[in-house]
């Protein structure tokens, strides 16, 4: 799993981007990859999936 921060989230659309810890890209997440809900600046674990833009962020979880 992938540690990163929550860089932004919105709870109304159900997307936002999380910066990886390691290589300080920024992945896409969407409401359907989230195991707990989140938040800016909150601290999580992910995984990276290929989606139809490039890798986005699933199983994300609270760290």
């Amino acid at each position: 799993m992938n540690k990163g921060t929550v860089k932004f989230y919105n709870n109304l659309k159900g997307f936002g981007f999380i910066k990886d810890d390691d290589s300080s890209k920024e992945f896409y997440v969407n409401a359907s990859g989230l195991k707990d809900n989140i938040g800016e600046n909150d601290k999580v674990l992910f995984d990276l999936e290929e989606g139809k833009k490039g890798l986005n962020a699933v199983n994300v979880k609270l760290a």
